[in-house]
């Protein structure tokens, strides 16, 4: 059995780091990759192993499941940090696989951590030798490897897509640490709360090696009693947790995902999916003015004529915010995705503008009709433009019943249909009775109108 640690220095080592698993069976979570009968986990009991990219978000056990397939596999374990190694150091270790396979025949695992950083070129570097065997590739990443990772690399190597930890999983965690006399707190007498270690677990947001930096934080702080038990008390993980800031990252996939899912409560009218999604985000350093843009498109998108105050809503929201500062705009774009969430949707506009714009990318330049023309000098008036047309205001309630705006080829087109909600019920309903005047008229612009 191999030793995980042997490359590691001597010395003080964070709890978290003492606590990383020996084991596929100390491995915490990612059942749905490691469970009993799970295709990577029959392939590494088998010791057969392929080059592979884990991707979630940190402190889910990305590096420490790479250690564990090279020592499952009896494979020397060489990392590689993407912040800090260039091709140089890609070849350096490339050559030591080869001497290791040349001089004892075992395989070489070459871990990359934050494997996203690296350039095309960078990355490219490692395709001969993924191609040849010389090293099992295992890249480790938090960004989307779809967009971080070139499809040369991608073609190579599976990806693992590893989930953020269930609170219960980080709480079994932190009990196993509390517990551990060899490498864990077992050997002091703590004590804390089943509540405190809950909201221990619940503040780790999946991310075992916060849950066990907190723990340890903790311990350091626990007070002593005189029957030689130590005490977290409430107040000690109230500090602790105090300034800790929430799992996010402005420009990666958790904001995205945050966002993606605000937009999506404001569209399926949950004005307290908005509001929590938002309070996240603002948690996190989200700028509130990102969600004001973001509020101001959904009134447009998702809400459109069904009432149109939305988008007067959420431009208010964000003159305000600019006007007062933080402290009362960010309450003020909180009332707009409130009345956001809860007005009534449409996205009649939305699907209209699309579909128009398609038409016109599409279809052929047709001529503007005569009639529809300007005609600000006499040749133009004698070329007939403007000629025939029919001002709306002298008409019976200002409209031109039978008259068509659109070229004669596409006369039938009716790209915005209104839906049965919201303010666009009465214009849906104006809109029929209008159609049915063009109909009853006499004087259709075009003759085909009477089909």
């Amino acid at each position: 059995m191999l030793d995980l640690f042997a490359d590691q220095s001597p010395g003080y080592q964070p709890l978290a780091a003492k606590m990383r698993p020996q084991s596929l069976d100390e491995y915490c979570g990612q059942a749905h990759l490691l469970g009993a009968g799970k295709p990577l986990r029959l392939a590494l009991e088998q010791g057969v192993i392929h080059s592979m990219i884990l991707w979630g978000p940190p402190g889910v056990g990305k590096t420490t499941l790479a250690r564990l397939i090279a020592n499952q596999v009896d494979a020397q374990f060489l990392t590689l940090s993407a912040v800090l190694a260039g091709v140089k150091d890609i070849r350096i270790a490339v050559e030591q696989a080869k001497q290791v396979q040349a001089q004892s025949g075992r395989g070489t695992v070459l871990f990359v951590d934050e494997v996203h950083r690296f350039n095309k070129s960078q990355q490219d570097a490692f395709l001969p030798y993924i191609e040849d065997g010389t090293v099992i590739f295992i890249g480790a990443t938090t960004e989307n490897p779809s967009f971080e990772l070139n499809n040369a690399l991608l073609s190579r190597a599976r990806v693992y897509l590893l989930r953020a930890l269930e609170s219960e999983a980080i709480k079994q965690l932190l009990l196993s640490a509390l517990a551990d006399k060899q490498r864990g707190l077992g050997q002091r007498a703590l004590v804390i709360s089943d509540v405190l270690l809950n909201q221990l677990s619940a503040a780790a947001e999946g991310d075992a090696r916060k849950a066990l930096n907190l723990l340890e934080i903790s311990s350091d702080l626990a007070v002593k009693r005189p029957d030689g038990t130590e005490v977290i008390p409430d107040e000690v993980l109230t500090e602790v947790l105090t300034g800790q800031t929430r799992r996010y990252d402005k420009q990666g996939d958790l904001f995205y995902d945050m966002i993606s899912a605000f937009h999506k409560s404001v569209r399926g009218s949950s004005p307290d999916g908005a509001l929590y999604w938002y309070c996240r985000m603002l948690e996190g350093g989200c700028d509130p003015l990102y969600v004001a843009r973001r509020l101001v498109a959904i009134a447009s998108e998702d809400i459109g004529n069904a009432d149109p105050r939305a988008m007067q809503v959420a431009l208010s929201a964000w003159d305000a915010f600019e006007r007062v500062g933080p402290a009362e705009g960010e309450r003020a774009i909180a009332q707009a995705a409130i009345y956001c969430a809860s007005a009534p949707k449409s996205n009649a506009v939305y699907r209209a503008f699309n579909q128009c714009r398609g038409a016109v990318r599409e279809s052929a330049g047709y001529e503007v009709p005569v009639h529809l023309r300007n005609a600000p000098t006499q040749l133009m008036k004698e070329l007939g433009y403007g000629a025939e047309y029919r001002y709306a205001h002298d008409e019976p309630d200002a409209y031109a019943a039978g008259e068509c705006y659109l070229p004669p080829e596409i006369a039938h087109e009716r790209w915005y249909q209104p839906e049965n909600r919201g303010l666009e019920l009465k214009i849906k309903q104006r809109l029929d009775y209008l159609a049915q005047l063009d109909q009853a008229s006499e004087q259709k612009r075009y003759s085909s109108d009477d089909d």
